[in-house]
């Protein structure tokens, strides 16, 4: 079974913010594939949908925890190092311009607080991940991220733009594509096709 989680913080104030991207564009797989809505599970602390896709099955994850304790509902559905290597993480990078993604397998946290706990938590990390860019570009195309530690977390917790959502749209169908592809072909497909 895949386990694709989406990371993002839980409370109606977070929903359109740039830290909550990796839920943001995997709403896109679920509506594509028509999978149900998610609900709430006490057993996994997560908003959950479960179906198949091409005789696959996928459990779909978004955890009600705050973006640092994602691991402590990820290891309620992963519950091994075999398990996690079918393990997909979707989630905002600042180091990437928005309008892009990229495709990785097994390595560190990159700094990110919810993969950090996810790795924590599952003492591996050898699972996939889809990281999702969120930050300005110059007309040059040079990155524009915000630097201090208090002005990072200012810019993470604000809304997307509305001509960022649009962008932000385009990505959907990229990682969704590049789900299909690790669901259906494997990682090692996805990677050289989308990265």
């Amino acid at each position: 079974m895949y386990c694709i989680v989406g990371l993002g913080n839980p409370e109606m104030e977070h929903e359109g913010t740039r830290h909550n991207a990796g839920r943001l564009v995997l709403s896109y797989f679920l509506k594509k594939h028509h999978f149900p809505a998610p609900v709430a599970s006490s057993k996994y602390a997560s908003l959950i949908s479960e179906d198949e896709l091409q005789g696959e099955k996928v459990l779909v994850l978004y955890p009600e925890t705050y973006m640092n304790k994602s691991g402590n509902a990820v290891a309620k559905a992963v519950k091994s190092a075999k398990a996690a290597q079918k393990l997909v993480v979707v989630y905002d990078d600042i180091d990437l311009p928005l309008g892009t993604m990229k495709l990785s397998y097994g390595r560190g946290s990159g700094g990110h607080r919810g993969v950090e706990s996810i790795i924590k938590m599952l003492k591996t990390k050898d699972f996939i991940r889809i990281r999702v860019g969120i930050s300005p570009t110059t007309p040059g195309g040079k990155l524009k991220k915000p630097a201090g530690e208090q002005k990072i977390i200012d810019f993470l917790l604000r809304d997307f733009k509305k001509p960022e959502r649009e962008v932000l749209q385009k990505v959907s169908k990229r990682v969704n594509e590049a789900l299909e592809t690790i669901i259906t072909e494997g990682i090692q497909k996805a990677m050289n096709a989308f990265n």
